[in-house]
């Protein structure tokens, strides 16, 4: 894990912008409809060295393949994960899907019900289709290792050609892949969710093993308080405990300088009134056996949070990078303003305990590929602004 020894390093969460014909091609893929392998493995190619290149040149010192080879969080877990069925069927025949947006559906029903949520987020485009659910029906397996083995020759191979500080590769943890697989084999939540996370434990070495920063992608960590409205505080608290065991289970054995966490309230653009606050759970975040925690940290409902760590200590030795660009707005953050977030980050945890960072993926979440590069340049510029303040240099 790279520090900011002496200026403030640039990072981000993952998911970039890749071109219309590949997105097109993975989604097909993902919905298995037939398409041509070896098209799909030259444009990947292809455009991982291209996506390389733009994040150097707009600033970014810690890299990543831009997730190109995923579909979404579902589809790409299911592809690596044996023992799982797909069923589709009516609604009111089979266990409902969680949503992400229930705490925020019960206020903001108007705003879903006319699809502004959109259809990741339960909007009316979710509704008005047959349920399509993923079912647990026998021993998890991971079945990826050809898969994540092509993702890591794919970067290895690319980063060859530039020079970066650092690279890491994504992976999601076991409470996200639970949120959307149905259990009809273990029989109880902590046995699933630790199965998951054997499962999960051969990707997270892999990535190691290959040479790169694994980043662990946990929204559940803080989004599924919104799946379970019924829950309180005290019960939400024991439920992500157990969630951050079993992570930590994962990664039992593994050097916590090689791992990160990237946490968010769920990246679909709506209310997010009912967010848990940070302070609520911040604690059971900092168990996770990780060097830095990523965090949004830009978005109207959670930029104020920054006064959490007035009270929370990061843990000895690692590092916090906040969200200082981010995904709900095309606005292009000015550097100035990145900077002034850099440097109150700064003067709470140390300056060199910070790394600039998005609040989530910016990929399919920005307008157009342009607006997302500015983000990331501007939040160079800004990161460069905040050095000048913090090292005098």
């Amino acid at each position: 894990m790279i520090r900011s020894t002496d200026r403030i390093l640039t990072t981000h969460a993952g998911a970039l912008p890749r071109s219309n014909e590949l997105t097109g091609l993975i989604r097909k893929r993902a919905a298995k409809q037939p398409v041509d392998d070896a098209k799909i493995e030259e444009l990947l190619d292809r455009e991982v060295r291209q996506v390389l290149r733009l994040q150097l040149e707009n600033g970014v010192d810690s890299v990543s393949d831009g997730e190109f080879s995923k579909a979404n969080f579902t589809h790409y877990a299911a592809e690596r994960i044996g023992g799982i069925e797909l069923r589709e069927y009516d609604h009111g025949q089979g266990p409902e899907p969680l949503s992400i947006v229930a705490r925020d559906d019960t206020k903001f029903s108007d705003y879903f019900a006319a699809g502004f949520g959109g259809f990741a987020s339960g909007g009316k485009e979710a509704k008005l289709q047959k349920i399509r659910q993923r079912f647990c029906t026998s021993e998890l397996k991971y079945i990826g290792h050809e898969t994540i083995g092509r993702d890591i020759k794919r970067l290895k191979s690319a980063l060859g050609e530039v020079k970066a500080a650092e690279a890491f590769l994504p992976s999601v943890t076991p409470g996200v892949i639970e949120h959307w697989l149905y259990d009809e084999h273990y029989g109880s939540a902590e046995k699933f969710v630790f199965a998951i996370a054997d499962v999960l434990r051969e990707e997270y070495l892999a990535i190691v093993n290959g040479g790169f920063l694994l980043q662990l992608d946990d929204p559940d960590v803080a989004d599924a308080w919104q799946m379970y409205p019924d829950m309180s505080v005290a019960q939400y608290r024991d439920y992500a405990d157990l969630r951050v065991a079993a992570l930590n289970h994962a990664l039992r054995g593994i050097d916590r300088e090689k791992v990160r966490l990237h946490m968010c309230w769920g990246s679909f653009h709506g209310p997010h009134e009912f967010d848990l606050p940070l302070k609520e759970f911040v604690d059971i975040l900092f168990k996770v056996n990780a060097s830095s925690f990523s965090i949004e940290a830009s978005n109207p409902r959670h930029e104020h949070e920054w006064n959490v760590f007035e009270t929370f200590k990061l843990p000895a030795g690692a590092s916090v990078i906040p969200g200082v660009v981010g995904h709900c707005t095309n606005f292009i953050e000015h550097p100035e303003l990145i900077a002034q977030r850099l440097v109150r980050y700064a003067r709470l945890v140390g300056k060199e305990n910070v790394i600039a960072g998005t609040d989530c993926g910016l990929g399919h979440r920005t307008a157009t590929p342009s607006v997302c590069w500015a983000k990331l340049n501007a939040m160079a510029q800004g990161a460069k602004l905040a050095s000048k303040e913090l090292w005098g240099k």
